[in-house]
């Protein structure tokens, strides 16, 4: 995380997070990070109604996300939530198929600006998803990353993470999702707090 810093997304950061959205044109044909949510996205909604619905989500604590910042300037983003924040996954009827329990959190979404690419940003992200995640309870968490090991895959449709992002930070491979993805899996343990002040135990 060297030269990055860490927040979580909140109602003061959302001009941070809807500045690097714009700079890329709403993100996915406007999509403002919406397709998770139970909300999800449509052909009859457009990119400022989904832009509406995620500062709503935003501005009442029903969207979390960890944003990544070089200065002052946020360049990228790492989106998790409670399973019933986002319920729409892709692949979602293998997903289910061999469905044990749902777990307490997911992470479904990166985006990093165009200009900072393959510079750790996504890495960044991830670690503050998972150091919020301790200091809002812990609990078992998912990924549905792509497994892009001996393969050319353009950085800017990597947005579900790979596999070996989520391997470098505590995840197991637990089954296959389509193709190329995987289902992936660690516990996070509740954050410790000491003198008043709050850490990852």
């Amino acid at each position: 995380m060297a030269g990055f810093r860490v927040r979580p997304l909140d109602a003061a950061g959302w001009p941070d997070f809807a500045g690097l959205v714009e700079r890329h044109n709403g993100v996915w044909g406007g999509c403002w990070c919406m397709a998770f949510h139970p909300e999800g996205l449509s052909r009859t909604k457009t990119p400022e109604e989904n832009r509406a619905e995620k500062e709503s989500r935003v501005r009442e604590g029903r969207a979390h996300a960890a944003l990544v910042y070089d200065g002052q300037v946020c360049v990228g983003w790492c989106q998790f939530g409670p399973t019933p924040e986002l319920p729409r996954i892709k692949h979602r009827r293998a997903y289910e198929k061999d469905l044990d329990v749902l777990p307490d959190w997911r992470i479904t979404c990166f985006f990093v600006d165009r200009a900072h690419r393959r510079q750790g940003v996504a890495a960044a992200a991830l670690e503050g998803a998972l150091h919020e995640i301790a200091r809002l309870g812990g609990g078992t968490v998912e990924g549905y990353p792509e497994d892009a090991e001996g393969r050319s895959v353009s950085a800017s449709f990597l947005y579900t993470g790979t596999v070996t992002l989520f391997e470098s930070h505590g995840f197991e491979r637990i089954r296959r999702l389509g193709k190329h993805h995987w289902v992936v899996a660690r516990t996070v343990p509740r954050a410790a707090v000491r003198d008043g002040r709050t850490g990852a135990s």
